[in-house]
């Protein structure tokens, strides 16, 4: 019982040693803490704000440790008062994201921007950090349409004033691409004057087994507007139809029976291979048992 108890004691006091190493080992003190907030307007119009919460080691850029778990509050910034939109936890990337509903009313200031701000507290291990950011709320509309049989994307960009009056954006670069399963296609990149844009529709694209293509208008990190993006789904794209070709003697799929006579060849060979080396040991032992026999009658 004793010879437990004294374990017991030794592992608590590894334990406790090798902690106490660790936390001697990272050193806040060599990190620099990375508190930074972006925003992106979706093809819903909703708005998702996010948050990078990052420790990165002074000397060696590789070493990056992510905040994990921590508090983040979003705010609309008034003249009056900061609007809690809402809170969200970093995950272990350190990444905190709130996704605002488009139905969102904003507080604008005299010039047309939303003036947005995330916050983390500190607690006692860390310091309060925030950071924030100024946008106008912009507006893509994207419509794809066939103008005498010419496949057409249109696109028109606007804010709104004060009164609900649309005023077209200029001199902003808008990027045109197909959606993928890893990434984007870009298919047109080009700047928008008076808010308005069109151009005809590229042949050859693939789509899916239906034909069908997701054309994507986005403004790419703006500092007017921040990360902007719209979307549009139609049967554009080139007809993708997988078929199955039988076997046959001529195709690149050999017939069964050939797969059949190769196996049935292949392990007789290897049958052939263990025969033959185990005729090798019989052949080395029954030497041995000569041998020895010959060494007794003498």
């Amino acid at each position: 019982m004793r010879t437990k108890i004294y374990t017991l004691i030794f592992v608590a006091l590894a334990f406790l040693i090798n902690t106490k190493s660790f936390a001697q080992e990272v050193n806040l003190k060599n990190y620099r803490v990375r508190f930074g907030l972006s925003t992106t307007k979706q093809a819903d119009n909703s708005r998702k704000l996010e948050v990078s919460y990052i420790a990165a080691n002074k000397k060696d850029r590789k070493d990056r440790v992510p905040i994990y778990g921590a508090d983040i509050n979003f705010y609309n910034v008034t003249e009056d008062e900061d609007i809690l939109l809402g809170t969200a936890k970093t995950d272990k990337e350190g990444t905190a994201q709130l996704i605002v509903p488009a139905k969102q009313a904003y507080t604008a200031n005299a010039e047309g921007y939303i003036n947005l701000k995330a916050v983390f507290d500190g607690t006692d291990a860390l310091d309060s950090e925030e950071d924030e950011l100024a946008i106008k709320d912009v507006f893509l509309e994207l419509n794809l349409k066939e103008i005498d049989s010419v496949k057409t994307v249109i696109l028109n960009a606007y804010t709104l004033d004060s009164l609900q009056t649309k005023i077209p954006i200029d001199e902003t670069e808008i990027v045109f691409s197909i959606g993928g399963m890893i990434s984007n296609m870009p298919i047109k990149r080009e700047f928008v004057s008076d808010g308005a844009f069109k151009f005809e529709f590229p042949e050859h694209i693939s789509g899916d087994k239906n034909g069908n293509v997701d054309v994507i208008a986005s403004i790419i990190d703006n500092d007017n507007y921040g990360n902007v993006f719209q979307k549009k789904n139609i049967d554009w794209g080139i007809n993708k139809q997988i078929t199955h070709e039988t076997n046959k003697l001529w195709s690149e799929a050999a017939p069964i029976w050939m797969y059949v006579v190769l196996s049935i060849l292949l392990i007789g060979v290897w049958a052939n291979y263990a025969y033959s080396i185990k005729n090798l040991f019989d052949i080395k032992k029954e030497g041995k048992e000569l041998e020895l026999k010959s060494q007794n009658e003498n």
